[in-house]
């Protein structure tokens, strides 16, 4: 900012800061102070951020008061308690990071069919020591096509199906009360055609046409479409869909009946902060940040990634901080590692996804090689304290193969190629291979599409049942574990998608179902199998070794504060197959050994430790540590050790 900036900032700090306080005087609450304190803390950054993307616009003064009309009404309807968490959890920046986090992933529907019902599945939860929980997209949507959720009609309103807003305030409290933090996806890029918005600029309301991107004809449309890639090319080219209605074109990046909000407009980003701060108020812990690569337009750009994004979400953090500072955003971003870190920090989104280290771990299992994992957590594993990693080993949407082709170029390793062998391998059509996938979004232009596919059917578990070898299944088994143990141990906060825990199979049941049969990431958005837990109870089933085997690595987890560290000292196994780091906290070393290979092997241990007494612990038992210790195939080890 210049000179004259500078001045016109402090002046509109210290209008807003009037207009808040005129606002508080109206209200009986006392302690007001917070809030003025938290604004003043946070105001800079939010303006600043603001300032980049809206400071050429006349009326930006206007919209700025609006928004903190917005944040102060806000404040004053948070509920007591939830300003008692954000005062605990201020002191305590890192609160989410911690061994004792362990999350789990499901769809309300599929996995217990109503909110209701999933407050009888509490006591399951707690036994797997779940302490997060992500409830895929639960409000209201298209009846048909809807994305899975992800095209939002209203994110005031439940999916009647589910249940009421007063059933989920109500399990808001009751998992609170039992540790467990909720988390929900906040789909700021764009909202459903049937949304409250898009009806009205249906109508024809200039106000609301300005929240999208709307066009009367081709012409800037192809000049965009011209750098933009293809998300869902299986289903519709393009980037754009006409609207019969209003005779214009409408920015649809991912479906037709999902419409990209316009935040090139201020009063979008004003709207979407009130819309954020409802579901804060809920008592949500985490928001999800869906699809933020894509928040900013710009020509001759692919339209993602771009400055004005990354200051979207550092406005929206500072809003937090103001109005909601026990909440805290998750990034969803599935783009090249290099990007994927610059949406973490405390003054962003405090968690991520980790979507490298996720295809990653795939990627050695068919290769039966780490190298380009190694190579990976070499340079694109730390991140900022007060940040942590998601580690997960699937997800409700599909794999893409998201390394980076410079690693693999160092490795001697053609990107391109080593891609279309992952995508054969896992679709299931390479001779020998263990996966059964599912093809998704193949675009006939570059060639280029993903994987979908439950991890039971990735790892193997579905082939070998279909033969009945038990080698195979212990094998599959095995695999599935190996994967979990690492997102448990490697730092961060690991993610269960429930039903991996039961060896949940591809079901394709979806493809009679209209509004699901285009889309293939349904063969892995399983029903949950309530039959199956009960086989848990018998010890050389599936079920029952993935179950105990997952109960017993989350448990581990939660005694070992090194887990949760974002740092690791990466050491050479001398075996290809061999992944080998150490965790360090001021009690205890960790060597941690994953084995990406069905045949035993031998991995080399750090000079520094041999001879040295250390505890499996897995077993508890203690082991007097070799120069050369044998892995079984697909084994995985946590040895532990005080820090003399």
């Amino acid at each position: 900012m210049n000179y004259f900036q500078e001045k016109s900032r402090l002046r509109l700090k210290q209008d807003c800061l009037c207009h808040v306080e005129h606002i508080l005087a109206k209200s009986k609450i006392s302690d007001k102070t917070i809030f003025i304190n938290r604004f003043n803390n946070h105001f800079d950054v939010l303006i600043e951020s603001l300032f980049e993307i809206y400071g050429d616009q006349y009326d930006f003064s206007i919209h700025i008061k609006n928004l903190c009309h917005e944040l102060a009404h806000s404040w004053l309807k948070r509920d007591k308690w939830l300003k008692t968490s954000d005062a605990h959890r201020e002191q305590h920046g890192d609160w989410f990071n911690s061994s004792g986090m362990t999350g789990a992933v499901c769809y309300v529907d599929l996995f217990s069919g109503s909110l209701l019902g999933l407050q009888q599945k509490l006591g399951y939860l707690k036994e797997l020591g779940i302490t997060y929980l992500h409830l895929m997209p639960l409000f209201k949507s298209p009846e048909q096509e809807n994305d899975g959720g992800y095209a939002v009609s209203s994110y005031r309103e439940i999916d009647s199906k589910l249940g009421s807003m007063d059933d989920f305030r109500q399990l808001v409290k009751s998992f609170r009360e039992a540790g467990i933090s909720l988390v929900l996806d906040f789909v700021n890029n764009h909202t459903s055609d049937e949304h409250t918005w898009a009806l009205k600029a249906k109508s024809g309301d200039p106000r609301y046409q300005n929240f999208y991107y709307l066009f009367k004809d081709r012409q800037i449309p192809d000049k965009f479409e011209s750098s933009l890639r293809e998300i869902f090319p299986e289903v519709r080219r393009g980037n754009f869909t006409w609207n019969s209605e209003m005779n214009k074109w409408v920015w649809t990046t991912f479906h037709s009946y999902q419409w990209d909000l316009n935040y090139r407009n201020p009063d979008v980003f004003v709207a979407m902060v009130g819309e954020m701060l409802y579901l804060a108020n809920l008592g949500v812990d985490i928001l999800r940040l869906d699809a933020v690569p894509f928040t900013w337009k710009e020509f001759g750009t692919t339209c993602e990634n771009l400055p004005q994004a990354h200051s979207i979400i550092k406005a929206l953090n500072a809003c937090t901080r103001i109005a909601a500072p026990g909440l805290i955003f998750k990034s969803e971003a599935i783009v090249h590692p290099d990007d994927v870190i610059k949406y973490v920090s405390p003054g962003k989104c405090q968690i991520s996804y980790n979507p490298t280290i996720m295809a990653l771990s795939w990627e050695a299992l068919a290769t039966r090689e780490v190298k380009l994992m190694v190579e990976s957590l070499k340079y694109r594993f730390k991140l900022p304290e007060n940040t942590a990693w998601v580690n997960y080993v699937r997800s409700h949407d599909d794999i893409g193969w998201t390394f980076s082709d410079d690693d693999a170029q160092y490795l001697g390793i053609n990107g391109y190629d080593h891609r279309r062998f992952l995508n054969v391998f896992y679709s299931g059509d390479f001779p020998g291979g263990f996966a059964k996938g599912y093809k998704f979004q193949y675009n006939p232009s570059n060639g280029d599409m993903r994987i979908c596919g439950t991890t039971a059917s990735l790892a193997g578990l579905e082939d070998a049942l279909q033969r009945n070898d038990i080698g195979r299944i212990n094998d599959a088994v095995n695999r599935i574990m190996l994967l979990y143990a690492l997102s448990a141990s490697i730092g961060g906060i690991p993610l269960l998608y429930l039903g991996d825990e039961i060896g949940a199979l591809n079901d394709t049941s979806f493809l009679n179902n209209p509004g699901k049969a285009h889309d293939g990431r349904w063969v892995h958005r399983t029903a949950f199998d309530w039959e199956k837990t009960q086989q848990t109870d018998f010890e050389n089933t599936p079920e029952a070794q993935l179950f105990n085997g997952i109960k017993r690595i989350f448990l581990t987890r939660k005694q070992v504060n090194a887990f949760s560290l974002n740092t690791l000292q990466l050491i050479d196994s001398n075996h290809p197959s061999i992944l080998l780091f150490i965790k360090r906290d001021h009690k205890n070393v960790v060597l941690c050994l994953f084995n990406f290979n069905e045949q035993e092997s031998l991995s080399s241990i750090p000079v520094e430790f041999f001879g040295k007494t250390a505890v499996d612990l897995i077993t508890n038992s203690e082991i007097s540590l070799p120069k050369k210790l044998p892995l079984n195939g697909y084994e995985f080890k946590w040895y532990s050790m005080s820090v003399s």
